[in-house]
């Protein structure tokens, strides 16, 4: 985010909700009829900025888990949740970018940040998920093989164009 206005946090979360509502309203609709304590619904981890739970009760106060407040490496306290893997996340990206200097373009920047995005969630396998990628482990199958990223082209432009 450029800055954690409430503004900010706000359209961030707008963007969340745009991009995954389908997602988060199919494990709700499936979750809806068991007891409010044994839903397994999306869950937003957030650290004690009182913007980010402002915007993720704005948008996903009834379909979704807002777990807010969460120390890095909490883990260690014997908390369920830990903001360390994001973290680790925005200071890898934080380090690519200094190595580019710069992308042109906000449009160059997005597009590195989405390809960044998908290859995380759906190419590299992660040792705290037991070698299954993020995908994966959110029961998202998509069959991609060996060669992930190069299936995964292909797999996008195919929908691409039957959706035309």
């Amino acid at each position: 985010m450029e800055s954690r206005t409430e503004k900010k946090c706000r359209e961030h979360f707008k963007q969340i909700k745009t991009t995954c509502q389908e997602q988060i309203n199919e494990r709700y609709e499936k979750e809806k009829v068991k007891p409010k304590k044994k839903r397994e619904l999306i869950t937003f981890v957030s650290d004690g900025f009182e913007n980010y739970k402002n915007g993720a009760i704005y948008y996903f106060s009834r379909r979704a888990k807002i777990v807010f407040g969460i120390p890095i490496a909490c883990k260690k306290y014997g908390l369920k949740h830990n903001n360390n893997p994001i973290e680790k996340y925005n200071q890898d990206i934080k380090d690519q970018i200094k190595t580019k200097r710069h992308f042109g373009s906000c449009e160059g920047a997005e597009r590195f940040l989405d390809l960044r995005h998908v290859i995380k969630n759906f190419v590299n396998p992660h040792q705290s998920l037991h070698g299954k990628t993020p995908a994966e482990a959110a029961e998202i199958y998509l069959n991609l093989g060996q060669e992930k990223l190069l299936n995964l082209i292909k797999y996008q432009k195919l929908n691409h164009i039957t959706k035309r």
